[in-house]
């Protein structure tokens, strides 16, 4: 499972406005757990405070679920920071004068600076993708919150016709889907960059958000969805799919 890089959005779903993110695979220390989620916590004050400047539109924490399959550094977490261009992805903004301006009579500048200077020790590795959004379905059933799930799938397109089959042949069925109530989001993105510690292999992600109570799939079936299933199929491999659940949202 090299693929299994993770760590979005379109703001994708956390908040699916943004046209652009940065995906952030986060493979922790043995027992950090605990101490990445206090920096998290810290940091998302700071989000808050960008996304008000209007430097960024969304920024979401999603945890992911093991599986037994996993290779030694499979991410443990995923990030998303989402932004409305591409000029404001490549801009990005200033985190450490963002966090004095957020935490000024909260905490002491000496607590805020050791906050900044362990921030990324719970890491054994980071990997970083920026992602454009390509297609996205509405967003059912109110904005993204903690406990949400979501599945992602990476896919490695094979034909040029790919988005066009992704777009036009399989979002009305996840459309459908949507309003049947089995899924509250569908959205599909592709991988502009990548640090070069990132996986390779792929060049889309697509994404899923879970409803509450999921029922009968709605398919299609016939001579004629075959064919497009067909086509659908021959234009990209896909992975197994993996598990997301929402630890922050904001936007």
């Amino acid at each position: 499972m090299k693929q299994l890089l993770l760590t979005l959005l379109i703001t994708f779903t956390f908040s699916l406005n943004a046209q652009y993110a940065v995906m952030y695979a986060v493979d922790l220390n043995e027992g950090a757990e605990e101490d990445y989620l206090k920096l998290e916590a810290f940091w998302s004050e700071i989000h808050k405070e960008a996304i008000k400047q209007g430097s960024q539109n969304g920024w979401s924490v999603w945890k992911r679920t093991p599986k037994e399959t996993d290779e030694a550094n499979a991410p443990e977490y995923i990030i998303f920071d989402g932004f409305e261009s591409e000029e404001k992805m490549n801009a990005g903004y200033n985190g450490t004068e963002l966090a004095f301006q957020t935490y000024k009579g909260k905490m002491s500048r000496r607590s805020i600076q050791r906050m900044l200077d362990q921030t990324g020790s719970e890491s054994k590795e980071r990997r970083t993708y920026q992602l454009k959004g390509v297609a996205a379905t509405i967003l059912a059933g109110g904005d993204i919150k903690k406990g949400d799930k979501m599945s992602v799938n990476f896919m490695n397109k094979k034909t040029d016709d790919f988005e066009n089959y992704e777009t036009q042949v399989w979002k009305p069925v996840a459309e459908k889907n949507i309003l049947a109530g089995n899924l509250r989001q569908w959205i599909l993105v592709e991988a502009i960059s990548r640090s070069e510690n990132a996986y390779s292999g792929w060049t889309h992600l697509v994404f899923n958000v879970q409803s509450e109570n999921q029922g009968e799939p709605v398919m299609m079936s016939g001579f004629k969805w075959d064919k497009l299933w067909e086509g659908i199929e021959s234009s990209r491999d896909m992975s197994e799919a993996d598990e997301l659940v929402c630890v922050y949202s904001m936007n």
